[in-house]
C-alpha cells in the first residue's frame, strides 16, 4: 500500500490549531509555540489569508518544525499548501483526490475520521496518522473499541474538545498526537497568553508520557 510521508518523530504529540490567525501575527504566535515546545502547527484554511501566514511560520522555524494546514478539502487546496511550503495535512474529513495530491507531493496526512469505516479507508488511501474528530463526542472508550480493531502500528490522534486535562485519559487508549485549539488560541489572544498556554500543555504532556 502506498502512504503518503511518515509522521516525523516530534518530541511531543501536539498539534497547535491556530484557526483565526492572522498573517500579521503568524510570525510571533508561532515562534512562541516552537520557543514552548510544540513542534507541529496547523493553519485551518478557514483562517484570514492562511496560504500567507503558513508561508510566514515556514520561513522563521527550523526544518525540523512540521507546520501546514487544516480543514483542506480540495486538491487544489493541497497544491496551495505545497507552494506555501507546508508539509502538514490536516482535514475534517477522507477525500480520495486530497490524499492523492498529497501523496503527490509527499506531506504528511492527518484525515479525520470518526467510524471504523471511515478509520478503514483512510488507513487504505495512505494516511500518515488518523484524527479521530471530534475527539470529546467520541471519548476515550469510543477511540479505544474503534482502535482495538486497527493495524497495531496505526498512529492516532485525538482533536475536537481536547485540552490538556485530557491527555492520561486518552494515553491509556493509545492516542499519542492531541490537536489543541481553543484551549491554546484563540483571536485575540497575546502572543504571552498562548505563550503560557503552550508551556502548560507542554508540561501536561510530559507528566502524561514521561518526558524527562
Amino acid at each position: 500500500m502506498s502512504q503518503t510521508a511518515p509522521f516525523p518523530k516530534l518530541k511531543r504529540g501536539l498539534v497547535a490549531i491556530l484557526r483565526g490567525l492572522k498573517p500579521a501575527e503568524a510570525i510571533s504566535i508561532g515562534q512562541a509555540l516552537f520557543d514552548a515546545g510544540i513542534e507541529a502547527i496547523e493553519v485551518p484554511l478557514n483562517s484570514p489569508e492562511p496560504f500567507s501566514s503558513i508561508a510566514r511560520i515556514v520561513e522563521v522555524l527550523p526544518k525540523t518544525a512540521l507546520v501546514g494546514a487544516g480543514t483542506v478539502l480540495t486538491a487544489a487546496d493541497v497544491d496551495a499548501l505545497h507552494k506555501a511550503g507546508g508539509k502538514l495535512l490536516v482535514s475534517p474529513n477522507i477525500d480520495v483526490e486530497v490524499m492523492g495530491r498529497a501523496m503527490h507531493h509527499g506531506m504528511v496526512t492527518m484525515p479525520g475520521v470518526f467510524t471504523p469505516t471511515e478509520a478503514f479507508q483512510a488507513i487504505r488511501l495512505g494516511a500518515s496518522a488518523l484524527k479521530f474528530f471530534p475527539a470529546s463526542v467520541l471519548g476515550s472508550s469510543g477511540i479505544a473499541a474503534i482502535r482495538a480493531v486497527l493495524p497495531a502500528a496505526t498512529l492516532v490522534g485525538a482533536v475536537g474538545g481536547v485540552s490538556d486535562k485530557d491527555f492520561a485519559g486518552y494515553k491509556a487508549v493509545g492516542v499519542s498526537v492531541f490537536g489543541l485549539g481553543s484551549s491554546l488560541y484563540k483571536p485575540g489572544a497575546t502572543v504571552e497568553d498562548v505563550a503560557q498556554r503552550a508551556r502548560a500543555a507542554v508540561a501536561a504532556w510530559d507528566e502524561a508520557f514521561g518526558v524527562a
